[in-house]
């Protein structure tokens, strides 16, 4: 086990309708006036938006909104809302209520105010934030793990740019979890968030590093969390267990548990080259959705991948799955005409394990290929120059991928 530093500072208010007592939780922390950041109006629809205010108004909160963040949050409403906040009278906490967009942009927000430039310096890496204003969260949809995590991801259409930035000060400092808002969820979205928070595991447990026992039952207990929550979800919407477990295992996925020792001294706790992948996609494309790219390209990098250390993959298929390599001394291959070598074997159980992974993906209604995301073979070349700026020319840490691997992964998706 590598030596880690593990914090989890954010406060989590979770349950039945916890969404009307957000005004009495932020009142009770000495919050009296906030900047509310949300979408592009499923807030306001649902009635949640209005909930929330009307909490504010209740425990007397004083606040300003800033409506219209789109998916893959774009920097411009960054810009905004840090004016906002300098115009406005002593905004005490950021207060984003939405989804991983929503979330990240208030984060980008409260890094932003406390700093005299442009906050694009902090993912252009040009600078090193020092201080944020305090964020509080309205969790709408279980995807991103934002609402706990250290990220923040947020794209730039000028630059044709999507670029994260990882530190403590994105931690926030509460979480409001109502897992009732969850019902009324498009179940693409739902799938998406499945997605994401399963690829949000993967990326830790597949470091490159040696096992850790304890932290890869916790990791493998979440993706079968999420894939019993997400079947169960996609029958019965209104299922508030399986909501509610989907929530839990969002925010556990990403908010750090599930990389505890695996993490190589210096850098993040896992291999993050699916993300890096798809983030290029969907800066390229920005109505693509995290997940769905997640869906294709999460698959495509394990079979790319994977002999670079099968006893992980093995391990992944046992815990995930159930799948093991046939023992021709103790399985039955009467019906099998060809001798099965343990190397075989091996390949054919962990190919099994990603077919598995994937067929459950498009079960939930995800894309397979990136033909059905709208890419094509020919712009793949306008996806290069974007990975090399963002990830350089080498990248990862479970096997060190050149742009040259990174273009065939993408066409093996296609």
């Amino acid at each position: 086990m590598n030596d880690f530093t593990f914090q989890s500072p954010t406060a989590f208010v979770f349950g039945r309708g916890v969404v009307d007592h957000t005004g009495a939780e932020l009142a009770a922390r000495g919050v009296k006036s906030v900047l509310v950041v949300y979408g592009g109006g499923s807030v306001v629809r649902t009635g949640t938006l209005e909930r929330v205010l009307n909490s504010l108004d209740n425990a007397g909160i004083a606040h300003v909104e800033l409506g219209g963040v789109r998916p893959n949050p774009e920097i411009a409403s960054v810009r905004a809302g840090i004016e906002l906040v300098r115009t406005a009278e002593s905004i005490d906490m950021i207060l984003p209520v939405g989804g991983g967009s929503v979330i990240d942009c208030a984060k980008a927000i409260a890094l932003g105010a406390c700093y005299d430039d442009d906050p694009w310096d902090f993912f252009s890496k040009r600078a090193t934030p020092t201080q944020a204003l305090p964020v509080g969260v309205v969790l709408t949809i279980p995807a991103s793990g934002s609402e706990a995590s250290d990220s923040c991801v947020i794209s730039n259409d000028e630059a044709g740019l999507k670029c994260g930035l990882n530190c403590a000060l994105n931690r926030p400092a509460l979480a409001i979890m109502d897992p009732e808002l969850t019902f009324t969820l498009p179940p693409y979205q739902t799938a998406a968030g499945v997605t994401d928070m399963i690829a949000h595991v993967m990326e830790r447990f597949f470091s490159g590093e040696p096992a850790v026992p304890v932290t890869d039952n916790i990791a493998c207990g979440l993706i079968r969390a999420a894939i019993d929550g997400g079947t169960r979800v996609m029958e019965d919407p209104h299922d508030y267990d399986a909501r509610a477990n989907l929530m839990w295992t969002g925010m556990l996925a990403h908010n750090g548990i599930a990389g505890c020792g695996l993490g190589i001294p210096g850098k993040r706790d896992g291999d993050w080259s699916c993300h890096g992948m798809e983030h290029v996609l969907s800066a390229f494309d920005t109505s693509i959705t995290h997940g769905a790219g997640l869906a294709v390209i999460f698959p495509a990098w394990m079979r790319h991948v994977w002999p670079a250390h099968p006893e992980r993959f093995l391990e992944f298929a046992k815990q995930v799955f159930g799948i093991e390599p046939v023992d021709p001394e103790e399985d039955d291959l009467s019906d099998i005409d060809e001798v099965i070598t343990p190397e075989r074997a091996e390949h054919d159980a962990i190919e099994a394990a990603i077919d598995e992974l994937q067929d459950f993906f498009v079960s939930m209604g995800m894309p397979r290929t990136l033909g059905e995301l709208g890419i094509h073979a020919e712009d793949i070349d306008q996806l290069m120059p974007g990975l090399k700026a963002t990830r350089g020319e080498r990248f990862g840490t479970f096997m060190e991928l050149t742009l040259d691997d990174a273009r065939a992964i993408f066409e093996s998706a296609l």
